[in-house]
């Protein structure tokens, strides 16, 4: 691991001292810049090796008649490999053509019917509300909690959370929810903003609510962009989102690692904002969603350029129907206007306001994420480079520094990590859907009688009779335990205040001086031209029946599957091929990890010595949190009061503090069958329930002896006192416990067993005469 290139947080101070500071910054990027080309030609050299032992190893001895075949069977499959290789492409075309013909509907696996369409309300928006049809078989209980899934807006069109059966869409619907989608047009509403949308999304959350009005606000899982599209819905109307599931969403866009996330360098490299403006101006006063994808897919050239169009060549036989399935999703490019691109890449590509609490939906008025008060679930992955997990958590410790003050407001937060699956693969893989998005499914069932505080879910495997089962865990943690996931302490992120400052400043430039005469000399048809010609788009319709050269190769592609030849895998030039797929592939990543490596020498040369030379001005600190701290809690004042539901609260919070191992959510199955309705939470309202637990949760934390001994204050009778020890050692006979968990129930005992027949309820507690 690399040493940082920013080793402390630049002062004004430092800057007076002068050149001995910026000389030690230079000098240690130029360290970290030539440990990192090293690095990738190390990496290089080791592949190119690895490809030829493979070869080697695979390459069987032949005699000069088996050379021969082996060449003949060889190259008559390769050339029909070739044949279906570019039939799939004008496949690809074709569907990319009628797609877009369709208007570009919603890529779902499953029917659906519009609810509510946003093009029609006072703000308009082009968005809709739509109802998942269950398919037959799969029942849907309607007094069920709602689900409502939000889609990103990145680029690409909806439907990547239903893109397959199983899925997230397809998991709620085979737990009994019914299921909405947030859906939106490839055409955005002139003039519409981010606050518009966030509204429209905010009025769908209502709808949803209206339409099943049972015990449980709607669940909001928000996918990528859509993650903190959901959490500006919870901010914005938090008296009626649900729990809210964040999968892969760039919260904090300044964070990340070296050598592992180039993504965000980008605003910095491109001037900030400007680019983005430049952009949408060329396109008529909106900006393409292409641009995006096009930048996705840099991240990754040897799979943009060789990797992908070979494994479609090397499987050709089986992974056309896979891969135009993908590409009809991928090839989908919505727009957006002007003023929401700006907004986004403003206040979050490069401002970073939204954990500030300074990304504004009108003027004064700023989305407050500490104004959330139902759970949270962040999903994320170490394998993702787009939406890198330090991405996805830092706004954790930006907003409550300490746990104290995430329990204080009463915040549940529950971290799931992935150890390799990439960005997309947090949504589509079907393998993440029946594992990860499953368990998530059953841990909303039980979240909102989590007592306040930061969590780390994991999840589980096993074998049971033959068939795979598998149950998550749940482990506390402390917002502290976040500085794992940084190699520096955030420190690194200090130059990224600068960049936003340099972006102002280009940006204020550009509006002065450029939009206006652009505004006024394009025509908006311009647009209509420059995306019809952007290199994306031009891949898809010139690769299709519009192509004379294969037009006719549709009956050709059919004669050859029905004639196939397949090569021997084992033969020498197979072997030769699978060689040389693995040195191109290696030469591709090692032109990745050099353009990366000076691209990142770059951006800390020049924003790093700017963040040396000039304080950091008003720039949020990386870790400094927004807003100010939460009142103290009143909860000790109310020590004493409640009934049977809060004693039965607050002594499982007693055992359940001195647990050292996880809680296992066949553990919450457990406890909800032998108890859950004898304690009576689940028959409060939701709200009510939650805020009786934060209360008790309050109380255990401060003063765990004190609210042991208030128990009988909240249970003043013998038939309540028994009923309370009844289910304490129920939930001893199922669950395991700890020693020290199972002396606390005793203690419940010699505290509550010699109760008198009756209390009076008003009257103070009766004062118990000490032995002796």
């Amino acid at each position: 691991m690399a040493e940082p290139v920013i080793d402390a947080d630049p002062r004004p101070a430092e800057a007076a001292a002068g050149l001995p500071s910026l000389l030690s910054l230079q000098a240690r990027v130029a360290e970290v810049y030539r440990d990192r080309c090293t690095a990738a030609f190390g990496a290089y050299l080791d592949a190119m090796q690895g490809a030829s032992r493979a070869w080697m190893e695979s390459a069987r001895p032949t005699t000069p008649v088996q050379a021969a075949g082996d060449a003949l069977t060889y190259w008559i499959d390769f050339t029909q490999r070739l044949l279906l290789f570019w039939d799939t492409l004008r496949q690809r075309g074709n569907g990319w053509l009628a797609h877009e013909a369709a208007g570009k509907p919603p890529l779902l696996a499953f029917r659906y019917e519009v609810v509510a369409d946003a093009r029609r309300f006072d703000r308009p928006a082009n968005y809709a509300l739509a109802r998942i049809v269950p398919p037959p078989g799969t029942p849907v209980d309607e007094e069920k909690r709602p689900y409502l899934i939000i889609d990103p807006r990145a680029g690409h069109g909806p439907g990547i959370g239903g893109f397959k059966p199983d899925s997230e869409v397809g998991m709620a619907l085979r737990a009994g929810h019914p299921v909405y989608v947030a859906i939106f047009f490839p055409e955005p509403v002139p003039g519409q903003t981010l606050a518009d949308v966030a509204q429209a999304e905010a009025a769908f959350v209502r709808l949803v609510r209206e339409r099943h009005p049972t015990r449980g606000k709607p669940v909001i899982v928000g996918n990528c962009q859509g993650g903190w599209a959901a959490m500006l819905v919870g901010a914005l109307d938090p008296e009626t989102v649900g729990p809210i599931v964040v999968n892969g969403a760039p919260m904090s866009y300044w964070a990340g690692n070296d050598a592992e996330n180039p993504m965000r360098y980008a605003g910095g490299m491109l001037g900030g904002t400007w680019t983005a403006l430049l952009a949408s101006d060329l396109g008529g006063g909106v900006f393409d969603g292409a641009h995006l994808v096009d930048n996705f897919e840099s991240l990754n050239p040897a799979n943009t350029w060789f990797g992908k169009s070979y494994t479609l060549f090397s499987k050709i036989d089986t992974e056309p129907p896979r891969y135009l399935e993908f590409e009809r999703w991928w090839g989908g490019y919505f727009l957006m206007n002007r003023e929401e691109i700006r907004w986004i890449v403003d206040n979050l590509f490069v401002g970073n306001r939204l954990a500030a609490g300074n990304a504004e939906w009108a003027e004064g008025q700023a989305f407050d994420l500490r104004a959330i008060r139902s759970p949270i679930i962040l999903f994320a992955s170490l394998g993702d480079n787009i939406t890198p997990p330090q991405q996805a958590f830092n706004w954790i410790a930006d907003l409550y520094p300490t746990t104290a003050e995430l329990k204080a407001n009463g915040q549940v937060i529950v971290g799931l990590m992935h150890e390799s699956i990439g960005h997309l693969g947090i949504f589509v893989s079907a393998g993440v859907a029946r594992r990860e998005h499953s368990q998530i499914v059953d841990l909303l069932e039980y979240i909102e009688h989590l007592p306040p505080g930061l969590y780390g879910m994991t999840v589980e495997e096993e074998r049971v009779d033959g068939r795979v089962r598998y149950d998550a865990a749940l482990r506390e943690l402390r917002v502290e335990d976040l500085q794992r996931l940084q190699k520096y302490a955030r420190k690194d992120e200090v130059p990224f205040a600068a960049v936003s400052r340099v972006s102002d400043l280009n940006a204020a430039a550009y509006e002065t001086f450029v939009h206006p005469v652009l505004s006024a000399w394009l025509p908006r048809e311009i647009g209509a031209w420059s995306r019809a010609l952007h290199p994306l788009r031009v891949r898809h319709w010139a690769l299709s029946d519009l192509n004379p050269a294969l037009a006719r190769l549709g009956p050709v592609a059919d004669l050859v599957r029905g004639h196939r030849v397949h090569r021997d895998e084992a033969g020498a030039l197979a072997a030769t091929e699978r060689m040389a797929a693995a040195g191109i592939t290696a030469g591709w990543d090692l032109y990745r990890q050099m353009r990366d490596a000076a691209v990142e020498n770059l951006f800390y040369t020049v924003y790093g010595t700017m963040s040396v030379l000039a304080p950091a001005g008003e720039a949020q600190a990386p870790g400094q949190a927004a807003g100010a701290p939460p009142a103290p809690s009143d909860a000790m004042g109310r020590i004493s009061e409640g009934g049977f539901t809060e004693a039965a609260v607050r002594a499982g919070l007693l055992i359940s503090r001195l647990g050292r191992g996880a809680r296992r959510l066949s553990a919450f199955k457990r406890i909800r069958d032998a108890v859950g309705r004898d304690v009576g939470l689940l028959d409060m309202p939701a709200d009510a329930a939650a805020e009786l637990i934060r209360r008790q949760s309050a109380i255990v934390d401060q003063a765990p002896e004190r609210a042991l001994a208030a128990l009988p204050d909240l249970v003043r009778t013998a038939e309540e006192r028994r009923r309370l020890l009844d289910i304490l050692d129920r939930l001893a006979g199922r669950l395991d416990l700890a020693p020290e968990q199972r002396a606390m129930i005793q203690r419940f005992h010699d505290l509550l067993a010699p109760a008198p027949e009756a209390v009076p309820a008003t009257g103070p507690a009766p004062r118990r005469r000490r032995a002796g």
